[in-house]
């Protein structure tokens, strides 16, 4: 078991307290990131009173706060056709956004074999919010879990620290999607950080960029991955984190969206997120690596001579941290060779994305003509001694190190997550058997094989 908390030069001891209970609920949601949402809308749809907690102001997980601006594994190739195989509750999302003007039409990449769909940060947030709202989900902002208190094998309640001091919430099923494994971790479930040796999928500090010529920059780096060739012409002159950067239009082709930063510790390897000195560290850095991208591209690349730097994430965007040990752990290979199981709960349609140590490294689909996986119920099922009222989903759930490379994406996310309220909902009302979850989500649209 690996005990959580940061490294410490010491210790004080606290007098016990008593913690005011702010709320009950049936279903306990952490995280509002694709995962969260999805489960959120899916137990409140089965009619669960449901409350969902996020650390943040807004929703939208790394999509908002960590400024991914795209959605990824939503779309696959079956039979040779590229299609939509992530549907369900976050179609409902999808077109949430759409209405409000907030969604590009789908991007295809690396020779058609990958397809994402941009959006505007601003109508994410606001298209959960009213989404949520819709369902009669309740929320909790600016709430980050703190503890659990334990009673008979399950989680009673769940302790906050939030701006009104710190509060508990019980609630009769839980559900992790916090990303981070936090309510995972502090109720005693196991976990791994990483690849287990230190070392994780690097972060990156994402930004946009206004004031492009549209028409020049797109002509002079077309599809992914073209930057890298003027990159290179360029390297004795800059310092570049990482090979593999990523320069992509928005809806308005005069704002680019930039994945191009890559964040290490002293050491030299992926910075740990789950170390608060080590994550702050990386913010400072994470903005010096994008001033100096910029001085790249307003002297070197076409169409961005007067280019300003529009927005910055709100933070750091994380890859990987802990990951819990489940009744399955999704593997690499898994993933590329378009594993099926027979307690599927969803599809995958994004290939291995592994983000090492100055470079990007892809590993796609064996079947071109099939690009997907399925996922099993089993990888939301953390193993003992973990409580008996706890899911999780999203990227903390079961994956090893290169299965949740590929699996973290918003696409597997928001199946994850639409299996994990619907099962603790289902948990709630009696007997419940992977068959009747199965039958559940198909009837709410999701695409199970």
């Amino acid at each position: 078991m690996n005990p959580p908390g940061p490294k410490a030069i010491g210790w004080i001891e606290e007098p016990p307290r008593r913690t005011p209970l702010l709320a009950q609920c049936e279903v306990l949601v952490v995280g509002g990131g694709p995962a969260g949402l999805a489960a959120a809308v899916a137990a409140a749809q089965r009619g669960a009173d449901t409350l969902l907690i996020e650390r943040y102001g807004f929703l939208g997980g790394m999509g908002t706060a960590g400024g991914v601006t795209n959605f990824a594994g939503l779309y696959g190739r079956r039979e040779g056709r590229m299609e939509q195989l992530v549907r369900g509750v976050a179609s409902e999302l999808l077109d949430r956004i759409e209405a409000l003007g907030g969604l590009n039409e789908p991007q295809d990449g690396m020779g058609g074999r990958i397809r994402v769909r941009s959006y505007d940060v601003a109508a994410y947030k606001c298209a959960a919010d009213a989404w949520l709202t819709s369902h009669r989900v309740g929320v909790l902002f600016h709430a980050l879990a703190c503890g659990v208190h334990l009673e008979d094998g399950r989680i009673d309640a769940l302790l906050l620290q939030t701006r009104s001091g710190r509060v508990a919430i019980k609630a009769q099923q839980v559900i992790d999607a916090s990303g981070d494994a936090d309510v995972a971790a502090l109720s005693g479930a196991m976990f791994t950080l990483g690849d287990g040796q230190g070392q994780m999928l690097y972060p990156s500090t994402m930004f946009r960029i206004g004031e492009v010529h549209a028409g020049r920059a797109q002509a002079a780096i077309g599809e992914f991955g073209a930057i890298e060739s003027l990159m290179e012409a360029a390297a004795e002159r800059y310092a570049f984190p990482r090979r593999g950067a990523i320069l992509r239009p928005q809806r308005n082709p005069r704002q680019w969206r930039a994945n191009v930063t890559q964040l290490r510790n002293e050491s030299g390897a992926a910075v740990d997120a789950t170390d608060a000195l080590e994550l702050s560290a990386a913010e400072m850095e994470g903005r010096r690596q994008i001033v100096q991208y910029m001085r790249f591209l307003r002297a070197e690349v076409p169409g961005f001579e007067h280019a300003e730097i529009a927005e910055i994430a709100a933070q750091v965007g994380i890859r990987e941290t802990r990951r819990v040990h489940c009744q399955h752990m999704l593997e690499g290979q898994e993933v590329i060779s378009g594993a099926r199981f027979p307690d599927s709960i969803g599809l995958n349609a994004w290939p291995i994305e592994a983000h090492v140590d100055g470079a990007v490294q892809w590993q796609h689909f064996l079947d071109p003509d099939n690009a997907y996986n399925q996922l099993p119920y089993r990888m939301l099922l953390p193993l003992q001694p973990a409580p008996r009222n706890l899911w999780v989903a999203g990227r903390c759930a079961g994956m090893t190190h290169i299965g949740q490379s590929a699996a973290r994406a918003s696409g597997a996310c928001f199946a994850m997550g639409q299996a994990a309220g619907t099962a603790a909902t289902l948990s709630l009302r009696g007997c419940f058997e992977v068959a009747q979850l199965q039958r559940a989500l198909k009837e709410k649209g999701a695409v199970l094989v």
